[in-house]
């Protein structure tokens, strides 16, 4: 009986087993195949042309990191923690303005400078338009820092979840 079983999988089991094992590799590797392309790595990623962009808009290097600003931000908008600053008060920010902690202006790491966001608190739902002026916050857990003026008015002390929404040329006149 031994033998007969030893030449049914010979024959039979063996060969199926491997046809089953070929295709459930090729149907996963099909839906692999069928996933979203990821965005290509920093160190890959096609760098843009800043030749025409103001110094504050090009390339630049903090702790040894690399940020790349947007050329555009259009269509940004973006969830994460706002925290704010004002003991800077008087120092000049990246597009070389004297920093006022009262006036509501906030800064970003790779926002096209100077463009204007909406912030809305989602703990409250309260919304501000600020100018991003500066560069910043260089934390990786944070999103934009707002001065002491935008903070107090979304109700933000220390740190907060909030939306970032760019707003365009029409709508910041409304």
């Amino acid at each position: 009986m031994f033998a007969s079983v030893e030449r049914y999988w010979r024959r039979f089991a063996r060969p199926f087993g491997r046809f089953i094992s070929q295709t459930v590799l090729v149907i996963l590797i099909a839906g692999c195949a069928s996933e979203p392309p990821l965005p290509p790595s920093p160190e890959r990623a096609e760098v843009p042309d800043y030749d025409k962009q103001a110094s504050y808009n090009k390339p630049y290097v903090v702790k040894g990191k690399t940020y790349y600003p947007l050329l555009s931000a259009t269509g940004y908008r973006m969830r994460g923690v706002a925290s704010w600053y004002g003991a800077e008060s008087g120092r000049l920010t990246a597009m070389g303005s004297r920093f006022n902690p009262n006036q509501l202006t906030a800064a970003h790491r790779t926002l096209p400078l100077p463009c204007r966001v909406k912030v809305t608190n989602l703990r409250n739902g309260r919304s501000i338009a600020v100018t991003v002026n500066d560069r910043g916050p260089f934390h990786d857990a944070r999103l934009i820092d707002l001065s002491h003026a935008a903070a107090k008015k979304l109700g933000v002390k220390g740190l907060a979840e909030v939306e970032v929404e760019y707003m365009d040329q029409s709508a910041a006149g409304s």
